[in-house]
């Protein structure tokens, strides 16, 4: 099999036609066609289903699609570790977290692990579901739990807990909450049910409250960023983890007695990057970052 031929079916299979895999790879579309077509007829067997709508794999095609990828995943890896310096750390890191971690307290920290490694380029994948990496769709990940995988190697970053806030506003409007079952008379901000980043995220609908009998919210928003805006605005009383409420301190805290599902947070990456020493100084400066906190 053409290794060209197989870069531009796997461009294909991912893209689902040929015009977007035309663009990724700067190919024109017919391009593209003549070579998938060219690879079916020396494999002679079909690998997608053309319909007016895209492309769909055949059955033939997803087991080759799977092949491909898992070529290129560990040719990714290969290719990272080999243009890294033996003498420092060189290259792009690929770091995936959740969208409330990843804009509030990474983000504005970056600067500093670029500063003090300048050959170092990062890119910073934020998304509340996990990616693979295993399939290199990302080098580390700073996950809200332990990993599932078992070739992902895993390091304990921190145990976050969970403040009840609200702003200074509307706490002067409706009244400070003195016991949980106060908070029925409060306007609440939840995350909605949309794949919350960790589970339990809403437990502050049912506190003070019988099991299974939540309270409603008056706003719900699928951003952890979006809830804290929202808070300062004077809209209602949300739940933040202590990354974004300590580094608000125009917030109120209040029923500081009342905890939260705790949440550990681990560095993970796969078992190949071991020994790079950007995914290592990475790690390191996460942990010294984190435990300035304390």
């Amino acid at each position: 099999m053409d290794w060209d031929k197989l870069r531009v079916f796997h461009a294909v299979a991912e893209a689902g036609s040929f015009t977007h895999a035309g663009d990724t790879l700067s190919l024109s579309q017919s391009a593209v066609s003549r070579q998938i077509s060219a690879l079916e007829e020396a494999l002679q067997v079909p690998l997608f289903h053309r319909h007016a709508r895209g492309l769909i794999l055949t059955e033939q095609g997803e087991s080759l699609n799977r092949t491909v990828r898992e070529v290129f995943a560990k040719l990714a890896i290969t290719e990272a570790l080999l243009t890294e310096s033996k003498e420092k750390p060189a290259g792009k890191l690929k770091v995936t977290t959740t969208a409330g971690f990843g804009s509030m307290w990474l983000a504005p920290r970056l600067h500093a692990f670029l500063d003090a490694y300048p050959d170092v380029s990062v890119s910073l994948l934020l998304d509340d579901q996990d990616l693979d990496l295993a399939m290199r769709e990302a080098d580390v990940a700073i996950r809200m739990h332990a990993p599932k995988q078992p070739d992902l190697v895993q390091r304990h970053l921190l145990t976050l807990q969970w403040n009840i806030c609200a702003s200074p506003e509307y706490l002067k409007k409706h009244g400070v909450p003195q016991r949980a079952e106060e908070l029925d008379a409060h306007r609440l901000i939840l995350f909605g049910n949309h794949h919350p980043p960790v589970p339990e995220i809403n437990w502050l609908a049912e506190a003070g409250r019988r099991p299974g009998n939540p309270r409603r919210a008056l706003l719900e928003v699928n951003s952890i960023n979006a809830i804290l805006l929202a808070i300062r605005a004077g809209t209602g009383i949300g739940a933040l983890p202590d990354f974004a409420s300590t580094e608000n301190p125009d917030l109120v805290q209040v029923l500081p007695e009342l905890k939260g599902p705790k949440v550990d947070v681990f560095f993970v990456y796969p078992e190949e990057l071991r020994n790079s020493k950007r995914v290592a100084v990475f790690r390191d400066f996460l942990l010294a970052r984190l435990a300035e906190r304390h």
